[in-house]
């Protein structure tokens, strides 16, 4: 139960601090603003994620702030206003200039270790691959060649490779 990214509070600027109070569910610790009663509740941020499945392929691609050489899901942010539908669909267009034909929702996933919560979509997409400069590279994989990695999206690219009839394959640590 921590937040050490959130010190103070957003609207009086006193150092917060861990405060207990009866809540619905019971006694409860959370970061407060002694001062003026702000309840930092620390909830979960909404993530999108795709499979995107491109000329019978799937497209992974490997984000420039990634160390190493891992090939992922596209995800993304929700934004004010948009449904998870729309922010896939937006996300795709921006981080790989795609447009998306079909979208499907393959699963919700926990994801504790970043205080997140995956929405995850296949998407079928058209065009041609132009990344931002926030991915540094792609690459295309039959689906039973991929290899899906143990947390996060890895799970919803399992489910997916689940429901197309193969067996989900892990990489190795």
């Amino acid at each position: 139960m921590s937040a050490p990214d959130f010190k103070f509070c957003p609207h009086c600027a006193t150092p917060l601090a861990w405060i207990s109070r009866l809540e619905d569910s019971g006694e409860t610790e959370r970061l407060r603003c002694p001062a003026c009663n702000y309840t930092h509740w620390n909830n979960p941020t909404p993530v999108l994620a795709a499979v995107i499945e491109y000329g019978g392929q799937i497209l992974l691609a490997r984000n420039a702030a990634w160390p190493g050489k891992m090939y992922a899901l596209i995800t993304g942010f929700m934004e004010a206003g948009e449904t998870p539908q729309e922010g896939i669909a937006r996300e795709i267009k921006e981080e790989t200039a795609l447009d998306v034909t079909a979208l499907n929702l393959i699963g919700v996933y926990d994801f504790q270790r970043m205080n997140q919560v995956i929405i995850a979509y296949h998407a079928q997409a058209q065009g041609e691959v132009r990344l931002s400069p926030e991915l540094v590279d792609y690459r295309l994989y039959a689906p039973e060649d991929v290899r899906c990695w143990p947390g996060g999206t890895g799970q919803a690219m399992a489910d997916w490779l689940r429901s197309r009839g193969h067996t989900p394959q892990y990489l190795s640590r």
